[in-house]
């Protein structure tokens, strides 16, 4: 050859075609609200599975009717229930209204948290980074394992005996 080609361009000269910039559309979120300015979400966690309503307002969270501290009672599940908001920097800006069904205190309390997440996101498209970034809009896919026949759970067996 005469000519070494060292990029791509060089190739589209030698073999008559424009080298054309890859199109790439970036992609525009719309916020997703209902007539009242709410944005709605589900949630899950384990075999919880949670309905979740977020609106401006004072910050206060509601439970299956009932409020956060007296529904989930332990510090540690409030917690958890806190932080899209703290993550997202939106602390007291939110109503949330929840109903939650299935598993346990802590599923539920996961999955609350996924569905807050998830509905702060189509609210306010731009906290998608943040939400994402720390790993709450992912469902948590850990489930009990089934139990199978001739074991005495999941996995364990029966003890065994040699005589």
């Amino acid at each position: 050859m005469a000519e070494e080609i060292n990029t791509l361009e060089e190739l589209g000269a030698v073999a008559g075609v424009e080298a054309a910039a890859p199109q790439v559309e970036a992609v525009v979120r719309e916020p997703v609200r209902d007539d009242l300015g709410r944005s709605y979400a589900t949630g899950k966690r384990k075999d919880a599975i949670a309905r979740v309503w977020i609106k401006p307002g004072s910050g206060k969270v509601t439970v299956n009717g009932k409020p956060q501290n007296e529904y989930f009672a332990r510090p540690v599940l409030q917690m958890i229930l806190a932080q899209p908001f703290s993550v997202s920097g939106t602390d007291g800006q939110f109503d949330v209204v929840a109903t939650v069904k299935g598993g346990g205190l802590s599923g539920q309390a996961g999955a609350v948290k996924h569905g807050i997440s998830k509905a702060l996101q189509l609210y306010d498209p731009s906290l998608r980074g943040a939400l994402k970034a720390a790993g709450f809009l992912t469902r948590d896919s850990r489930v009990v394992e089934r139990k199978k026949y001739g074991k005495a759970k999941a996995r364990k067996s029966f003890q065994f005996s040699k005589r």
